[in-house]
């Protein structure tokens, strides 16, 4: 029965005729309206519809040009409103573009703090400043530090604690 039915169905399937597309242009243009909200995005829908529904031959089962197109139309519209949400979006500028912060600029007051502790451990005498650069600055271990440097790991802590010391009190009692 089934087959019976569908070979019915393609007996009475005609090709889309498509100098009879142009009669449809209007109703096409109001849904599409509706569907997007602007009469310029409409205008492209139906224009996308369009040229969809012509770049093959169609088949239709009925007389029913109109609904045949309008289904095309809304089956445009969701694939586009699919394509858009796939769509990477960069975020909006903001308004006022000297308000944007630079990730790489360094605060006024950590440079000045900066400067100052650069200046307090130049101003130790050598053999502290060295070790303190080793350990402290270049991130070396006690041993690794004693090792570059010629002397006993053991004089390497001694000398590090000492000029730690140093560079806090030229900070004062209000350092941390």
């Amino acid at each position: 029965m089934l087959r019976a039915v569908a070979a019915r169905d393609r007996t009475m399937e005609r090709p889309l005729d498509p100098t009879r597309l142009g009669s449809h242009l209007d109703r096409l243009y109001r849904a599409a309206w509706a569907l997007c909200g602007s009469r310029e995005d409409a205008e492209d829908l139906v224009q996308e519809t369009y040229a969809r529904v012509l770049s093959r031959p169609r088949f239709l089962r009925n007389e029913d040009d109109l609904g045949y197109l309008l289904r095309a139309l809304r089956n445009t519209f969701l694939n586009q409103k699919r394509t858009e949400r796939r769509r990477v979006r960069p975020d909006p500028l903001p308004d006022q573009l000297d308000l944007v912060a630079d990730p790489n600029a360094r605060d006024p007051e950590a440079a000045v703090e900066a400067g100052e502790l650069y200046a307090a451990v130049a101003a130790l005498p050598e053999d502290f400043r060295d070790v303190l650069v080793a350990v402290d600055v270049a991130g070396l271990s006690y041993k690794e530090a004693a090792k570059a440097l010629g002397i006993r790991e053991g004089t390497v802590m001694s000398r590090l604690y000492r000029a730690r010391q140093q560079v806090v009190r030229a900070f004062g009692d209000d350092a941390s």
